[in-house]
């Protein structure tokens, strides 16, 4: 049986791969292991494109909550307990529905200080409690994003003393994950048929599509400090931005010579 083999250079082609097999005249036709069938003396090419799309994102995520200290573990939770119920009020005040707000932490931990020192001047091996730390957070889904800064000051003002973010999203990614989809596919076969192009051949079908995961490059978290916003006159200035949602397909097609 003869064989003819397409040799390219993978600094040259480091997305494609290129290999063409001629089959004996009774052969009916070529098939790739554990994969589609390509008529007999026909070439694949397996190329990877990425795609793109950009989206001006509508809903921000953030997380606000209390940490308080006493002396006891129920003085602790007592004292946040009140803070929080102003900082989860202060939110349905603010417009954020009941479903946007969910507990993300609730903890009670110990405080240790410093080993007790004996009389004979060497210190103790345990640990001392001298306090103990109660945290409770929430995550908030805020889906008025030009009232961002203005509800982040409002829960400063109520109590809060952790307010973490923003990370902006899309509510529904989905048209624009299917545009950078579709952008892809477009970039996929642009470069197939110029590779095809140059070894002679031209592209006949696609054989296989493989999507390797969408994405979105994730923004710089904003991190609040209670004492910078509780001394500003104006609300805290937050800049949405726009998103990029991208798409990579692996997409495998049958060339075929030219005529």
């Amino acid at each position: 049986m003869k064989k003819l083999i397409f040799a390219t250079s993978l600094a040259a082609l480091p997305l494609a791969a290129l290999t063409m097999a001629a089959l004996p005249q009774t052969a009916a036709a070529q098939t790739m292991q554990s994969g589609p069938v390509i008529a007999p003396g026909n070439a694949m090419l397996t190329v990877s494109a990425e795609g793109k799309s950009a989206r001006v994102p509508d809903i921000a995520l953030f997380s606000a909550g209390v940490t308080t200290q006493a002396k006891t573990a129920g003085a602790a939770l007592t004292q946040n307990a009140a803070q929080m119920n102003g900082v989860i009020a202060a939110l349905k005040k603010a417009g954020i529905a009941d479903r946007d707000i969910q507990t993300s932490n609730l903890s009670v931990n110990p405080v240790y200080g410093n080993p007790r020192v004996r009389p004979d001047g060497s210190t103790e091996q345990e640990p001392v409690i001298i306090a103990y730390q109660a945290t409770n957070q929430v995550q908030v889904k805020q889906r008025r994003i030009d009232e961002f800064g203005k509800v982040i000051d409002t829960l400063v003002a109520a109590g809060a003393n952790q307010v973490n973010g923003p990370n902006f999203m899309l509510d529904n990614p989905e048209a624009a994950q299917d545009e950078a989809r579709v952008e892809a596919m477009r970039k996929a076969r642009a470069r197939a048929d110029l590779y095809a192009k140059a070894a002679g051949l031209r592209v006949v079908r696609v054989l296989t599509i493989n999507e390797n995961g969408g994405w979105a490059p994730p923004p710089m978290p904003v991190m609040f400090a209670r004492a910078d916003m509780a001394s500003a006159k104006a609300p805290s200035p937050v800049a949405a931005g726009e998103l990029e949602i991208g798409a990579n397909v692996t997409v495998t097609y049958e060339l075929a010579p030219l005529g």
